[in-house]
């Protein structure tokens, strides 16, 4: 079993990496870490609410047995040496500060966004773009590090990601216009957003999200070669919302394909790389990577996004595109806290392990 930590425990995200590690056949969490508020209580208390006594608890499931009497600690009196894995839930100028202290001695596995845009730091999301993990290798000697920091996409990106790779492998790709509706628990507890904002409203505009989503999938489907990434050709424009569902992103997606294209040919190529995804057989792989319905009223987040126990991509409404001369066009479900976020970063860390970079 490898030791592992949790920074950023008691906040949405890390509550859903200590679901996510409860009885895994590969990795102990052995010590949890979060804000001061939180430090010496026991992890049960720390996410109760102290005006209310109310469990502050995100996660449906009950609070896992083996962490409910785990004493929080400082996240500086973390000793990074002492774990295999540090997996880390912070907001970005924190990550900035705290995650290359641990990365000197210790692998971090962060889902923050404060280095995905640099060089030597891949963008990893298991099953698309496992080669370009080869680059944490170079990360290590590059900046004379025994770990390394390797951040999962943006939520949104997450499930874009995975739906465009199996399009570009086969048809290549010129185009992508995608249209996001964001869960609420995307926005975090702090600052979050205000129910009175949301309710009966759609929110247009999330801060940076457009940006991060457009560079990040030319990241993530470009090339890796000789220690350097070269981003996808294809252009990206998006527009990302906020809209009144607890858990999991939909999202509307334009695709113009170099070659002409079928919305059947485009389920068979989903259908069969979800079949034979390279990651299908570790712990926290879902048994379908990819579903595609034929139901024009799917996917629904209430109910699709737990499929698989929310790891699986939903696919719905694949239909062919009016607006390119060749293209298609199509709805997808990511779950942001499972697969976008806490379970993912599980994956990821099997994924490393049996490629014996972690």
């Amino acid at each position: 079993m490898l030791k592992v930590a949790v920074i950023g425990a008691t906040g949405a995200v890390g509550q859903e990496f200590v679901v996510a590690l409860n009885k895994h056949k590969w990795f102990e969490l052995t010590q949890i870490a979060a804000s001061e508020r939180s430090v010496g209580k026991k992890y049960v208390d720390a996410i109760r609410d102290p005006n209310s006594g109310i469990l502050r608890w995100h996660n449906r499931e009950q609070v896992p047995e083996y962490v409910k009497d785990m004493v929080v600690s400082k996240v500086e009196d973390i000793k990074p040496q002492d774990f295999d894995l540090i997996f880390t839930a912070l907001e970005s100028d924190d990550a900035k500060i705290v995650e290359p202290k641990f990365a000197k001695t210790t692998p971090v596995i962060s889902t923050a966004a404060a280095f995905r845009y640099e060089s030597d730091v891949p963008i990893l999301i298991p099953g698309v773009n496992d080669d370009h993990a080869d680059l944490l290798n170079a990360q290590r000697k590059t900046r004379g590090w025994n770990g390394f920091i390797a951040p999962l996409p943006n939520c949104t990106t997450t499930g874009l990601a995975i739906s465009l790779k199996p399009i570009l492998d086969k048809f290549g790709i010129k185009k992508i216009f995608m249209t996001s509706m964001q869960a609420l628990s995307g926005a975090g507890r702090s600052p979050g957003v205000i129910a009175l904002d949301i309710i009966d409203n759609v929110i247009p505009y999330i801060p940076k999200e457009e940006e991060k989503v457009q560079v990040e999938a030319k990241k993530i489907l470009g090339n890796f070669v000789k220690d350097s990434i070269a981003p996808a050709d294809f252009r990206v424009s998006c527009t990302c919302t906020r809209v009144p569902v607890i858990d999991g992103h939909t999202e509307t997606v334009f695709v113009e394909t170099d070659k002409t294209v079928e919305p059947e040919d485009v389920k068979k190529e989903m259908l069969n790389f979800s079949k034979n995804v390279s990651i299908s057989k570790l712990p926290t792989a879902p048994s379908e990577y990819i579903v595609v319905h034929d139901d024009p009223t799917r996917p629904q987040p209430r109910i699709d996004r737990e499929i698989n126990d929310g790891m699986t991509t939903v696919i719905g409404r694949l239909r062919k595109d009016t607006a390119f001369d060749n293209g298609i066009k199509y709805v997808l479900l990511s779950h942001n806290e499972k697969m976008g976020s806490a379970k993912g970063a599980v994956l990821l860390a099997e994924m490393l392990k049996t490629q014996k970079i972690l």
